[in-house]
């Protein structure tokens, strides 16, 4: 029987407090969690392993040992958006090695088209061959991809017919209160494809306006509990919660998360 928490997956990456003198970190300071502390104190098997504005560089193969207890791991072939280096060659070597390695996503894939020039970070041809030589890796991975719900309405139906999963987050805390029919504009779009929907323990739009980034208890509860609605409907493979570097923090958002995952773990899927 498939449950709950076979579902629930934990956006991982590296701890920036190491790397702070190269680059400041936009979370916040104090205990940084790592992925696999984080995944373990919330009881989570499955985690997202993303590359932050280049950082670590390949050979990656110190990480994924730290990671080699988590079920199953999918490894950014593109980090963040101040990420711009391509690790498919990486992530396919590491499959070789890593049984548990079981795709690669691209972060922040799509751009503004009118400030930015194209949708995507990757033209659709390369898409097409990153998804053929992931498929044909030591073992079929899959490919993964990120949208916004602000990215709704940009023309990216090509690149996502050429993915195998789609993720779905919203970067404001407010869209939050759209999330149903958000949600269903998206499934208009990728009817056909796996989709799990992104959770932030924190708001990071509101923090990037200036506000003090914190997300309400009651979005953090809506959002899990919708997610998780979906899930036993049918809708939904997945939740995503980001990430490590919250989890240490003493959030409320992420205290509560972690019992709500005790009490609905077991449940069937």
């Amino acid at each position: 029987m498939t449950t709950v928490r076979d579902k629930l997956w934990l956006f991982g990456m590296p701890v920036m407090e190491r790397h702070r003198e190269r680059q400041e970190s936009r979370f916040p300071r104090g205990h940084l969690m790592t992925t696999l502390e984080a995944a373990t104190y919330l009881g989570i098997p499955n985690a997202l392993y993303v590359t932050q504005h280049n950082f670590p560089e390949p050979p990656f193969d110190s990480y994924a040992r730290a990671l080699i207890s988590i079920r199953r791991v999918v490894w950014s072939i593109l980090g963040d958006s101040r990420s711009d280096r391509n690790d498919i060659d990486e992530v396919m070597r590491l499959a070789q090695d890593f049984p548990n390695i079981a795709g690669g996503i691209m972060d922040d894939f799509f751009k503004h088209p009118r400030r930015e020039g194209p949708v995507g970070r990757f033209t659709l041809e390369q898409l097409d061959e990153f998804r053929e030589r992931l498929h044909v890796a030591a073992r079929p991975l899959d490919l993964w991809v990120v949208i916004y719900a602000h990215q709704l309405g940009m023309e990216t139906d090509e690149y996502l017919a050429r993915c195998d999963v789609v993720t779905f987050w919203n970067w404001w805390g407010r869209e939050l209160h759209d999330l149903e029919e958000n949600f269903a504009r998206l499934e208009r779009r990728a009817d056909d494809r796996p989709k799990l929907l992104g959770c932030y323990f924190s708001d990071p739009g509101n923090a990037e306006e200036g506000g003090d980034g914190i997300l309400p208890l009651e979005l953090m509860r809506e959002q899990c509990q919708t997610g998780l609605r979906w899930m036993k409907e049918g809708r939904l493979d997945g939740i995503i919660f980001l990430g490590n570097p919250m989890c240490g923090l003493g959030l409320e958002t992420v205290e509560w998360t972690r019992q709500w995952i005790a009490e609905v773990a077991d449940d069937p899927a």
